[in-house]
């Protein structure tokens, strides 16, 4: 291969910059719609299991991109959390617990926050324990990638 096809952003024209830009940005809406559409469909399905009625598609819509958007900002407060907590824990069961632990907790809370500020869909205290419960296990499952 020719070695002139590595140069750097800066010494590319404008063309190959703006197809750079919009082929980057095409594949972050890509992967974001991906991960948007797990969640929705996830919880339409949870929901459809749990008996819970919503108003409208758009309820459910705005639901899911309202969890997704606080869950992430939570996420990255209780997740750097718990990674300090089991720092010192020793034995694979107590660090899944801890870890389950601090994800039902901030389950929950996203869970009991986005149900007060969205009136097209109303769960009931059992149905949020439930699903902060099946998210808080899920998520030390697939976040122990090397156990």
């Amino acid at each position: 291969m020719d070695e002139e096809n590595n140069d750097s952003f800066k010494d590319m024209n404008l063309k190959e910059k703006t197809v750079t830009v919009i082929g980057i940005s095409l594949l972050l809406v890509i992967v974001i719609g991906f991960i948007f559409s797990i969640f929705f469909f996830g919880f339409a399905g949870i929901f459809q299991l749990l008996g819970v009625h919503y108003d409208s598609i758009w309820s459910l819509v705005i639901f899911v991109v309202s969890f997704f958007i606080l869950g992430f900002i939570v996420d990255l407060i209780v997740d750097a959390m718990a990674k300090i907590t089991v720092k010192n824990v020793t034995g694979s069961v107590n660090v899944f617990l801890i870890q389950m632990l601090f994800g039902f907790a901030s389950n929950w809370f996203v869970l009991f926050v986005v149900d007060e500020f969205i009136n097209g869909i109303t769960l009931s205290f059992g149905t949020k324990l439930i699903i902060a419960l099946l998210l808080g296990l899920i998520d030390p499952i697939f976040d122990n990638k090397k156990e």
